[in-house]
């Protein structure tokens, strides 16, 4: 079951300092400080939804139908949603968090530092 953008950006931009822009003329791509941490695209295709995962995850998502390695990014531990994915909103949702979350971890120190102090 495909998601609705609008949902999609809901949570998303709920993130601290999370920003969106259009990129590679019909993806959605939602960024902390710069970095990406979630792709929609806005037109159909193959997937509709890429985020980054654990190692772990990375390995026990891809064994699931509709789950596979994200195009260009799986190296990076990106999973890519297939249209007829079988995932709850629940579980997109705590996914798209845990995905941000990995991004931020990966941030320098002083960025870290200044999300922390943002409401």
């Amino acid at each position: 079951m495909r998601l609705p953008v609008d949902w999609i950006r809901g949570v998303c931009l709920a993130f601290p300092a999370s920003t969106e822009q259009v990129q590679w003329t019909n993806n959605l791509v939602f960024k902390v400080e710069s970095k990406m941490f979630a792709v929609a695209c806005l037109e159909p295709a193959a997937v509709w939804l890429s985020f980054k995962v654990t190692p772990q995850q990375f390995a026990e998502l891809t064994e699931q139908p509709g789950i596979i390695p994200a195009p260009y990014l799986a190296r990076a531990k990106w999973i890519a949603l297939e249209p007829h994915c079988a995932l709850s909103r629940a579980a997109v949702k705590t996914l798209l968090r845990a995905s941000y979350d990995l991004v931020v971890a990966g941030l320098p120190k002083q960025s870290r530092l200044n999300l922390e102090q943002q409401p």
